[in-house]
């Protein structure tokens, strides 16, 4: 691309999106409001790729518009950012510990049935096994180092919560949190977000971020309840070329 357009997006390709849904997928995040000729200048790069998800950063009005009158994209998601500042007096609940390098656990891997997702509404990706994408994306998160386990256990010792996490160079990111369904309203979420927030603590980062689907209203409400803010609201196009 040149330089201008850098300025104000990134294109790249998606390598696990096109392995596992079968198309040449890639991925286009609109930073700044685009004039039509960097639109134009972006746009003839989705010419290589069947599937293209689109990112307008803060749901810039200008970039809505020259996506609609210019794509056949479809809103696919409006991702809701939130973030907590840490400070000092963090305790971590006695049920609750922090696994790295987790083993595959079946008990986490069968609470992976998340309701809202841009990978079953969208129906293109749900016929190509986007029903799969949460399970595999924690699959892959077991025995790895970058990647973090929040596990809550009952008295008999069975996982009835999670919340799966890495980090950045200045924040820690939450990326799954579930709790099973017949253990829902007995405050599992909150204790897996404060034992987080604990050992982020100790880590010396400062800093905990986290997204949602805007439809999700039980996630907003919980993290508002935990003491996030919401920084970002993100919307997310996908352009299909096939």
């Amino acid at each position: 691309m040149r330089k201008d357009i850098e300025d104000v997006a990134t294109f790249y390709e998606l390598q696990w999106d096109t392995e596992y849904f079968g198309v040449k997928s890639a991925k286009a995040i609109l930073g700044k409001p685009l004039t039509i000729e960097q639109w134009n200048e972006l746009e003839s790069l989705f010419r290589d790729y069947q599937f293209v998800s689109i990112e307008n950063c803060n749901s810039d009005p200008i970039n809505a518009q020259i996506i609609g009158k210019n794509t056949n994209a479809f809103l696919a998601d409006v991702n809701i950012q939130f973030s907590k500042s840490l400070k000092s007096g963090f305790e971590k609940p006695s049920n609750v510990n922090i696994y790295q390098k987790l083993e595959k656990n079946k008990q986490v891997l069968e609470m992976t049935d998340f309701k809202y997702s841009k990978f079953i509404e969208d129906p293109e990706l749900a016929k190509r096994g986007g029903e799969q994408v949460y399970y595999h994306w924690i699959l892959n998160s077991f025995n790895k180092n970058d990647k973090l386990f929040a596990l809550s256990k009952d008295i008999n010792g069975n996982v009835d919560g999670f919340l799966l996490h890495s980090y950045t160079d200045k924040a820690c990111i939450v990326e799954l949190i579930a709790v099973s369904k017949k253990a829902k309203g007995n405050g599992i979420g909150t204790r897996l977000f404060k034992a987080v927030e604990y050992s982020t603590f100790q880590r010396g980062f400062r800093k905990i971020n986290v997204g949602t689907q805007v439809r999700n209203i039980g996630a907003i409400n919980f993290y508002h309840r935990v003491g996030c803010k919401q920084i970002g609201c993100h919307q997310v196009y996908h352009l299909w070329n096939l």
